[in-house]
C-alpha cells in the first residue's frame, strides 16, 4: 500500500477535471486520471501532476459502463492498495439543446447515464472499498466529492437532460453523506457556475453567456476558471472542513444568492 493518500478523478483529461487532478497532486495526493477517449489530454494532465512530485496513473474507462467502472476500481486498488478520495467530475452535455417538449429519449438516456447513473454506482463501488479500508484501519478518513452545477437548481428548458442529471446528483450527495457518515467518509458537492471550459466554448453558447454577464448576471460578474473550482475540491480533500458533510460548496460568483 502506498504511503500517501490516493484520489480517483473522473473526466480528468481536460477542463475542471484536469485542474482538480493538478490541485490534488499539489496537495500531496497520488492521482488516478480517468479519461474516456482523450488520451492526449490525459497525458497532459498526468505530466502536470508529475511536476508536483506525486505518483500518477491514467485509467481509460467509460464511466457509464458497469464493467469498465469495476475494472477501474480494481486497477486503483491493485496499483495503490487504497483510495482516499473520489471526485465524480465526468459529465456530458446534450449533443443538441432540445426544447423539453421535443427531447428524444436517447439524448436523455445518454446524459443521465454519464452524469447521474455513473457517479451513483461508482460512488457505491468506491465507498465499499473505503469502508473496508476504514474498518481495517488502513486509512483514517476518506471523502467523495461530486461536481454538480448551478443547473441543479436553475431551469433551462432547452437543457432538460443536463438540469435533471445535476439535480439528481445533488440528491446522490445527500444520500451518501448520510449513509457513509458512520464510517468516517465525508461526501460533498461542489457546484460550479459559468466556467470557461470546452463545454462553454461553442460560439453560440459563449455569446449567450457573455450577454448575460454584460447584463450583470452574478454579483462577482465574470467567467469562473477551472482552477477556482479545483481550489474548493482540494480544500475538501485536505479535510479543511472536519465537522461537515453533505455540504454544497458554491463556486459560482454568487449566482446562488438569487439577488434582485
Amino acid at each position: 500500500m502506498i504511503d500517501r493518500r490516493v484520489a480517483l478523478v473522473t473526466g480528468g483529461s481536460r477542463g475542471i477535471g484536469r485542474a482538480v487532478c493538478v490541485a490534488l497532486a499539489r496537495s500531496g495526493y497520488a492521482v488516478v486520471v480517468n479519461f474516456a477517449d482523450n488520451l492526449a489530454g490525459a497525458q497532459e494532465t498526468a505530466a502536470l501532476c508529475e511536476q508536483a512530485g506525486t505518483p500518477v496513473e491514467m485509467c481509460q474507462c467509460d464511466v457509464a459502463n458497469r464493467g469498465e467502472r469495476e475494472l477501474m476500481i480494481q486497477f486503483v486498488m491493485e496499483r495503490f492498495g487504497r483510495v482516499d478520495c473520489l471526485v465524480n467530475n465526468a459529465g456530458v452535455a446534450p449533443k443538441v439543446r432540445y426544447d423539453i417538449l421535443q427531447t428524444p429519449e436517447d439524448s436523455y438516456d445518454e446524459v443521465l447515464n454519464v452524469n447521474l447513473r455513473a457517479p451513483y454506482f461508482l460512488t457505491q463501488g468506491v465507498a465499499n472499498e473505503m469502508i473496508q479500508l476504514r474498518q481495517r484501519g488502513d486509512i483514517d478518513w476518506a471523502c467523495i466529492i461530486n461536481v454538480s452545477s448551478i443547473r441543479a437548481y436553475t431551469v433551462a428548458v432547452n437543457y432538460g437532460e443536463y438540469c435533471t442529471s445535476k439535480a439528481g446528483l445533488s440528491m446522490v450527495t445527500k444520500l451518501f453523506a448520510v449513509r457513509l457518515a458512520e464510517f468516517g467518509i465525508d461526501v460533498h458537492e461542489v457546484s460550479p457556475g459559468i466556467i470557461e471550459t470546452d463545454m462553454s466554448a461553442p460560439p453560440a453558447v459563449r455569446a449567450a453567456y457573455e450577454a448575460k454577464l454584460k447584463a450583470g448576471m452574478t454579483p462577482n460578474n465574470r467567467w469562473g476558471q477551472p482552477d477556482e473550482v479545483a481550489l474548493a475540491v482540494a480544500a475538501i480533500a485536505r479535510r479543511e472542513f472536519p465537522f461537515s458533510t453533505g455540504q454544497v460548496f458554491h463556486v459560482d460568483g454568487g449566482w446562488h444568492l438569487r439577488h434582485l
